[in-house]
């Protein structure tokens, strides 16, 4: 069994949280180390199980926390170089591990693929993390989905997918023009409606569920997201994440049969 949780989503703070009876990884730490650990409590997830740390890119909302929980839980932090350099340096992991997209990683019964993503920072990565047969995607800042993103989303069985903001919000808010042009870019962020595209045109039949995840606080609301998911509701399971607290662990089971109840882009879309 594959329990996963989403920690903590959004622009104050990222970071996920997959495992199993023995052992776990988390991707990102981008709160602080002991709100980490207290939220995987409140959940049930045992801390001491978490044996290594991915981190995406340098902003602060996915690694500032990432140097004292890898004191804490005394487990490596991974991170590209490139990242690495580019970090606050009181954010910068004590004894980083250096990883490059697209170099497969093993950390016990886990398989950790890396890939670049279209995101403005220095070396920006999502995650596909196989473990017994299924896949778990961690695709959040992503400005424009490359084709790395449409190739690793086809094979997953859950998925962390980022849906940032409403495109009408955005544009009809208060932020300032350079802003709004910068989120709304191929290296910004994904919104609702280009993340249900997204799913719409590449996701592969085994797809159990979504975590909608990375939300804005200004740009975005829960009742914005779920409308526009409400189309595959019923086909695929939608969950949403929160930047206030752990959500509820998703147990994934290895099930893939030709009757199953999501069938990914099987029937997602029927032609009207």
């Amino acid at each position: 069994m594959t329990e996963i949780c989403a920690l903590a989503s959004g622009s104050n703070g990222n970071c996920y949280y997959i495992g199993n009876e023995k052992e776990a990884v988390l991707i990102d730490a981008g709160i602080a180390a002991r709100r980490i650990i207290n939220r995987m409590k409140e959940r049930n997830l045992d801390p001491l199980k978490v044996k290594a740390i991915f981190i995406s890119h340098e902003h602060s909302d996915h690694i500032c926390g990432a140097r004292v929980l890898g004191k804490r839980l005394k487990v490596p932090v991974y991170v590209t170089s490139r990242t690495f350099a580019a970090t606050y340096s009181a954010h910068r992991p004590a004894a980083p591990i250096f990883f490059k997209p697209g170099n497969i990683i093993g950390t016990g019964s886990f398989i950790v693929h890396p890939f670049l993503k279209s995101h403005d920072a220095a070396e920006p990565c999502s995650f596909r993390i196989e473990h017994e047969g299924l896949n778990i995607g961690i695709m959040t800042d992503i400005g424009a989905p490359c084709e790395s993103v449409k190739s690793h989303l086809g094979k997953c069985d859950a998925l962390f997918l980022e849906t940032n903001y409403d495109e009408r919000m955005l544009w009809e808010g208060h932020y300032p023009w350079p802003l709004k042009k910068r989120i709304a870019s191929d290296h910004g962020h994904l919104s609702n409606d280009q993340a249900l595209n997204l799913i719409r045109d590449y996701c592969g039949k085994n797809l159990q569920v979504i975590f909608l995840s990375h939300l804005s606080a200004e740009n975005n609301t829960l009742e914005k997201v779920t409308g526009c998911f409400s189309a595959i509701e019923g086909k695929i399971k939608i969950q949403l994440t929160s930047r206030h607290e752990a959500c509820e662990v998703f147990k994934l089971d290895n099930y893939r049969t030709k009757d199953s109840e999501y069938q990914g882009k099987l029937n997602l879309f029927p032609e009207e």
